[in-house]
């Protein structure tokens, strides 16, 4: 198999790269031409010597003309169609309006826009999930002509205030919700997004219990392979991305999935994220439609989804070249964390006057059985490349 993985700058991409490579599938690393150079921006996955060739696109319009080339071109080379797997949002969405173009061209497993569109607006996954019965939190609506002093000052209090799709604002996985603990932060925070989304941003129920993820491969409505996992420290630490997490078994959160993707006919990758309540139920945040943040945990884990996905891609492109579809099975609970961000959220610990969680994460940096998510002594090029990048940032902020 031929597979063609874009958007290499994200370090999930390093994962995908990786498990195919390893299995002997010819990987083609893709990456726009403002990361060739950029120390503060690497493309990492070009760095992998599991990159058997790296390609830089030009950057606006001819970005999707320059990949349909790529495609064409290894066609013709290869007499095949290549599996094409973007691992960015934006690509992802490009090439969703650009379906039957890329189908021409490759084999493509990946949801339609209106799919996307669908997972990607908050308001309208918690109506779906409410319709199925999967718990959601508790949502506060403003009234017509209220204003926010008034609307806040009925609201309960702590909440969560956040954009309908923040991703499509360009804000960090940090930057897209806030915690309101008291009335003004709430106004701030609402005003905020609304005026960087040019509509009323989503205000929910606080949820005091831990982070959790259930994440899928679906094809035509058919959750095909699964991996759930507990988020067990984030950085930065009053409310960010997973910085550890481990493998779990929770077929709850599976068959909350499964109404989810059965519903919409869901082709394609997708992260559900829930979060406990004061009694340690479960409830459905949002669906991240695409490659997700802790996507690493499926390598460290040994999970088939990197693998199933370039299969049911190329089998996609290529009906007379049927790849045979790797099984899922049980996964062990395995931990993993990304070393520079966990131990500065130990740093974020240790201030906030919790040593046990800071000596926790030291005792995870320590533990070989714990993976790193980034680096790896058999694939090390890009992991450096992610550390110089981190310097980088540092010298110019």
């Amino acid at each position: 198999m031929v597979a063609i993985i874009t958007d290499v700058r994200y370090r999930m991409s390093l994962a995908l790269i990786r498990s195919l490579g390893h299995a002997g599938v010819e990987v083609i690393t893709c990456e726009g031409e403002r990361c060739r150079g950029n120390a503060a921006s690497p493309a990492l996955g070009a760095r992998s010597r599991y990159a058997a060739r790296h390609v830089w696109l030009p950057e606006g319009p001819g970005y999707l003309d320059a990949l349909a080339d790529l495609c064409r071109e290894l066609g013709a080379e290869r007499g095949c169609r290549p599996a094409l797997l973007p691992a960015g949002a934006r690509t992802l969405g490009l090439l969703a309006r650009d379906r039957e173009r890329f189908e021409g061209l490759c084999g493509l497993c990946i949801p339609t826009t209106e799919q996307l569109d669908l997972f990607n607006d908050k308001a309208r996954v918690s109506a779906l999930a409410e319709a199925l019965g999967v718990p959601v939190p508790g949502r506060y609506v403003r009234r017509e002509g209220e204003d926010p002093d008034a609307f806040f000052r009925r609201t309960p209090l702590p909440c969560v205030v956040k954009p309908v799709c923040g991703e499509k604002l360009g804000l960090t996985a940090a930057g897209r919700y806030a915690v309101a603990e008291d009335r003004e932060r709430a106004k701030e925070a609402f005003s905020r997004f609304a005026r960087l989304a040019g509509e009323d941003p989503v205000v929910q129920e606080y949820l005091p219990g831990g982070a959790l993820g259930c994440s899928v491969l679906a094809r035509e409505g058919e959750v095909t392979a699964s991996i759930c996992h507990r988020r067990v420290r984030e950085y930065p630490v009053t409310g960010g991305p997973s910085s550890c997490c481990q493998c779990v078994t929770r077929p709850d959160l599976v068959s909350c999935a499964e109404a989810m993707v059965r519903e919409t006919g869901y082709t394609g990758l997708a992260m559900f994220e829930f979060k406990e309540d004061a009694a340690g139920r479960p409830r459905l945040l949002e669906v991240n439609p695409r490659v997700w943040g802790t996507f690493p945990l499926t390598r460290a884990a040994g999970s088939v989804i990197p693998r199933l996905w370039c299969a049911l891609a190329w089998n996609a492109g290529n009906p007379d070249r049927q790849a045979p579809l790797p099984q899922p099975g049980p996964l062990p609970e395995t931990k993993m964390i990304f070393a520079a961000s966990d131990l500065m959220a130990a740093l974020g610990y240790a201030r906030r006057g919790r040593p046990g969680e800071a000596l926790r994460a030291l005792g995870d940096f320590l533990n070989p059985t714990v993976r790193d998510g980034l680096f790896e002594w058999t694939d090390i090029l890009p992991g450096l490349a992610y550390y110089r990048s981190l310097l980088a940032k540092e010298r110019h902020p």
